[in-house]
């Protein structure tokens, strides 16, 4: 009785239960016609998905979300979910947009160059928020899902930052897959999530099937940045699955970590056998490359004596849909002889 009173006007006396009296009276296929368009309303179509260790439900599909950095906001894109968005943060303070990116945002507002405040989201009116845990969301910070909560705004959390609430959990490509389909529910266009998927798992199948059966996997050591101490990947960042399926091994996927700071004794220890740059930050990639040639403590390291460096886009080493063209360069660079013309 609750969702015929929740949508019809009461009767003059003000008693629900006649006008209930009425409904029943009805012919069968006027029923019918008045349980489709139940059916059928915002609140019959909601959607639940998992994000982190949360349940996330939405009751219509987001008409102004925003998206937080170049990877996320890139997915909403690929989505076709532009003039559903509000806007987007986090990506001018960080990092330079190449011209494709650039044009694919251009009308679209950034709400922050960095991380969104409060302030920031409510202004533009948003109702859903894609982001992830440092990736525009800090445990304690003033933007969270518990915080969003309060203003009746859903948050996604990116899955391979699920790592910084659950502890233990491990990077894997199906959190790329699984943030696409969640997102697609959520958008209502699973279709369109579904294609992305589907064309990311057959390029990395593709390597799979040229690789083979490899007993040995050459060492690589993921350099983001840092001169004291580098800034590097652990097993519980993004590059750990990448390296993994181009027939790698991360010389750090023994730190219960995502992005970490490690000794550069311990790199030498590792003795990495080709090193990936992460193009990102102040300092380019070149810099890095020359910075690590001219380290006195990695003269001896495999890598730096054979200058075996691949260079890989900030948007190809975190979550997104240029994860299958980080697993075909570093596999080509891995095994030349496999990815031969």
């Amino acid at each position: 009785m609750n969702l015929f009173k929740s949508r019809l006007k009461p009767l003059p006396q003000g008693k629900w239960h006649r006008r209930v009296g009425v409904v029943g009276r009805r012919s069968a296929s006027a029923t019918t016609l008045i349980i489709l368009a139940l059916m059928t309303s915002p609140t019959a179509w909601a959607v639940t998905v998992t994000s982190c260790d949360r349940q996330v439900s939405v009751a219509q599909p987001p008409q102004r979300a925003v998206s937080h950095d170049v990877n996320m906001t890139a997915m909403l894109l690929a989505l076709g979910l532009k003039e559903r968005m509000a806007g987007y943060t986090g990506i001018s303070g960080w990092k330079t947009l190449d011209p494709s990116m650039r044009a694919q945002l251009d009308g679209l507002p950034e709400l922050a160059a960095r991380y969104p405040s409060l302030e920031n989201l409510l202004d533009a009116g948003t109702d859903f928020v894609f982001a992830g845990w440092n990736y525009g969301m800090r445990i304690g910070g003033e933007v969270t899902p518990a915080s969003l909560a309060r203003f009746g705004i859903p948050v996604y959390e990116l899955s391979e930052s699920c790592a910084h609430v659950m502890p233990g959990r491990v990077a894997s490509l199906d959190d790329v897959y699984n943030d696409l389909r969640n997102l697609g529910r959520v958008f209502a266009v699973e279709d369109r999530a579904e294609t992305l998927v589907q064309g990311m798992q057959e390029r990395v199948a593709d390597v799979q099937a040229r690789l083979g059966e490899r007993p040995t996997r050459p060492r690589i050591f993921v350099y983001d940045s840092g001169e004291d101490v580098p800034f590097s990947a652990g097993r519980q960042g993004m590059p750990q699955p990448l390296i993994e399926a181009a027939g790698g091994r991360n010389v750090m996927d023994g730190v219960a970590g995502s992005w970490i700071k490690v000794g550069w004794e311990s790199v030498v220890e590792e003795d990495p056998e080709l090193i990936l740059i992460v193009d990102y930050g102040e300092r380019t990639a070149a810099q890095k490359r020359d910075f690590l040639l001219q380290h006195p403590a990695l003269q001896g390291v495999t890598a730096i004596r054979e200058q075996r460096f691949v260079v890989l886009p900030y948007l190809a080493v975190t979550p997104s849909l240029d994860n299958a063209t980080a697993v075909e360069i570093l596999a080509a660079a891995l095994h030349p002889k496999a990815f031969a013309p």
